[in-house]
């Protein structure tokens, strides 16, 4: 079965299609700027050559169009006719609390689907569009959502509530629900397959670190806490997410600076974090080309960054009741040793020791990069979300 991912942003679609049969991906790319000037397709060739194919895309259908026809294209194709196209995974962002697992797409689900756009304003909007666009062109094609905070649905309501009027909670869905749940699911399989154990009585500190980042806690396979909120902006900083901050500075900032709702969220969202206190980059490459510089702002922001992801594992370890291991994912968590090196040299005293020398190799490969004598396994693995909405979308139209 040749299935078909689609994580559609507000102007950007990202794809890869799968070969269900042996995993394999057959085609991947992305689509940027739709809407904008100078929007194009950018995508990996079965060589890994990368090919740019500019074109105006003023909204999501015609993108979705111009992915559907790239993939049957005589040069850059993947397959023979859009037949092959057995299913569609659409990664969706925001399910409430009605969504606890994958599902089918079908109108009730999406009702329910559109309700959940004021909690995530940006995304739902938009990875809807790509849901339509497909109905669309390939209306006999089944679809199926995956949602970014299914996963998180287990957590307990003493880890999920703000200490706010119950009655905001029942009006409103004001909870903590999480982000990231598909890949902090898929590492916590993947990792316990690597390490040959089962995911029963296993205690698991999952860190998502890139742009956006974000650690869960993980007993016997599930979620009991994760560091985002109502929305991504809460938990780690992040690359322009201010993570965690006093609502009171909040309303502070908003007051002296005459801001109004959206101009404090684009100020948290978009305009803090790594970039706001370093003043450099939101890249985390730059900001460590900027320390090795000495710039002292650089500097702190990185050190701020690291206390940060140290300050939720040593919570978390204390949630779980200790800790069996330690994983390391995303962009950052897995690529940047240095991430890596200055995050476990505090958590010794849980008993982790870091094979320094083969930390400071590695790069995207899964890994143990702990000690043998380490009480805690640290571990490398690799995110692969559009696998596993590949494998959800597979499962359900199986047992169909």
């Amino acid at each position: 079965m040749k299935i078909l991912v689609l994580n559609c942003g507000s102007s950007s679609i990202k794809y890869k299609m799968f070969d269900m049969t042996t995993k394999e991906v057959i085609a991947q790319g992305g689509i940027e700027k739709i809407g904008l000037k100078g929007s194009f397709l950018k995508l990996t060739l079965p060589t890994g050559e990368k090919k740019i194919l500019e074109k105006d895309i003023p909204e999501h259908t015609v993108g979705v169009e111009f992915i559907l026809q790239t993939l049957i294209h005589p040069e850059f194709g993947a397959i023979a006719s859009l037949d092959e196209i057995h299913a569609v995974g659409h990664r969706m962002v925001h399910g409430g609390e009605r969504f606890s697992k994958s599902v089918l797409l079908n109108k009730e689900v999406l009702d329910v689907f559109v309700s959940c756009n004021d909690l995530a304003p940006l995304h739902n909007p938009a990875n809807l569009k790509g849901v339509n666009a497909i109905a669309n062109i390939l209306p006999k094609v089944p679809q199926v959502g995956v949602f970014d905070t299914a996963f998180h649905q287990t957590m307990p309501d003493y880890a999920y509530l703000y200490a706010i009027p119950y009655e905001l909670y029942e009006k409103y869905g004001i909870r903590r629900y999480g982000f990231h749940g598909t890949s902090h699911r898929y590492v916590a399989q993947r990792v316990c397959d690597f390490l040959g154990v089962n995911p029963k009585g296993q205690r698991i500190i999952t860190c998502h670190i890139g742009n956006g980042a974000s650690i869960a806690a993980i007993k016997d396979g599930v979620c009991v806490d994760t560091s985002m909120g109502l929305t991504p902006l809460e938990g780690l900083m992040m690359g322009t997410r201010c993570g965690d901050i006093d609502a009171g500075a909040v309303t502070y900032i908003m007051e002296k600076e005459g801001l109004t709702p959206a101009g404090v969220s684009n100020l948290l969202n978009q305009k803090s974090g790594a970039l706001g206190v370093s003043g450099v980059s939101s890249d985390m490459r730059e900001m460590l080309a900027a320390c090795e510089a000495g710039n002292q702002r650089a500097i702190l922001a990185e050190k701020m960054y690291y206390y940060r992801i140290l300050k939720y594992i040593g919570a978390y370890a204390a949630v779980l009741g200790g800790v069996d291991t330690i994983l390391f994912t995303g962009g950052v968590g897995e690529n940047q040793f240095e991430c890596r090196r200055d995050v476990c040299k505090g958590l010794e005293y849980l008993g982790v020791e870091l094979d320094y020398e083969l930390n400071d190799r590695i790069r995207g490969t899964e890994t143990v990069i702990s000690t043998p004598a380490s009480k805690v396994k640290v571990v490398v693995i690799p995110t692969d979300e559009e696998l596993m909405i590949a494998s959800d979308t597979l499962e359900i139209l199986t047992k169909a």
